[in-house]
């Protein structure tokens, strides 16, 4: 049997009336008067710092290379430019002493550093030597020269200054024997040989008909070949005769020296003779002075 439900309601559902929908009145809206707009100033934005970008780290040894390139550039132009300046500064006074002399001529400045030198025209211990086959008519005259403290200075009068010369001259016997016989009239085609004697301060001309006998001495800060004897075919001859010639020989070698260069001392040795010569606080002559100084 099915089960019992629940008991049937006979009477029908009613249906519920709707109410109608009343519609309550609003107040009309108040509208408020709103102040007006005020603009407000932005502030300015903060300026955005952006960091620094790290330096890159060179390799250590780049570094060092790109110095010591550096270094060997500045070198190489200083040695270059010390190299060019005393090579010119070498044939200037080499060609000034040459054309005093008549002899080739080499110099040579020492260690210090030229290229000051030359910047500020002050010269230190040069050093000019020549061949040895000449110094004007003098055959087999060699000459050493020092000079210290030499200031280049242009005037209308002058090329400069010198605070000190010192010359070293040797004279071979050869050649003291080619120029007599090459310059003294008769007593020159006499000549064969020169002997030297350094005890007694003398020197011999010989030849095949007699003999000479010389006393070099420095006289009124010349050079002087004082004759001690004469003698030929086994006589002794006045002096007088060959005086005259010997004076006018030395007067020739040494005249008209520049710079008021001067004999100092003279000495005979086994080769020959030695002389020295010097001046202090002279002036240098320019080109119009004379000739041979017109490059300095």
């Amino acid at each position: 049997m099915p089960p019992p439900g629940p008991p049937h309601d006979p009477t029908p559902e009613r249906p519920i009336p709707e109410r109608p929908t009343q519609q309550i009145p609003l107040p009309p809206t108040q509208q408020i008067p709103l102040p007006p707009t005020q603009q407000i100033p932005r502030p300015a934005p903060e300026p955005v710092i952006e960091p620094a970008p790290e330096p890159q780290r060179r390799d250590p040894l780049s570094a060092v290379l790109i110095a010591v390139i550096v270094l060997a550039l500045v070198v190489a132009g200083l040695l270059g430019g010390e190299l060019y300046a005393r090579h010119k500064a070498d044939s200037i006074v080499a060609s000034a002493v040459s054309c005093v002399v008549r002899d080739n001529a080499s110099v040579s400045f020492g260690m210090r550093p030229f290229l000051i030198q030359h910047f500020t025209h002050s010269y230190r211990d040069m050093v000019v030597e020549t061949a040895g086959n000449q110094i004007r008519e003098a055959k087999g005259m060699k000459l050493r020269l020092r000079l210290d403290d030499v200031r280049i200075n242009p005037t209308a009068e002058s090329a400069g200054t010198l605070g000190a010369l010192d010359a070293d001259v040797t004279w071979s016997s050869d050649g003291i024997k080619d120029t007599v016989q090459g310059i003294i009239p008769f007593l020159g085609g006499l000549v064969s040989g020169v002997a030297t004697d350094p005890a007694a301060g003398t020197m011999q001309l010989q030849g095949p008909l007699g003999s000479v006998t010389l006393q070099p001495q420095v006289v009124d800060k010349d050079l002087a070949l004082t004759v001690v004897s004469v003698t030929g075919l086994g006589f002794t001859l006045p002096r007088e005769s060959v005086q005259p010639a010997l004076d006018a020989f030395t007067g020739a070698l040494v005249k008209n020296l520049p710079m008021g260069i001067h004999a100092e001392s003279v000495e005979v040795t086994d080769s020959g003779i030695a002389l020295k010569y010097a001046t202090r606080d002279a002036t240098i002559p320019n080109g119009k002075v004379d000739p041979c100084f017109a490059g300095i």
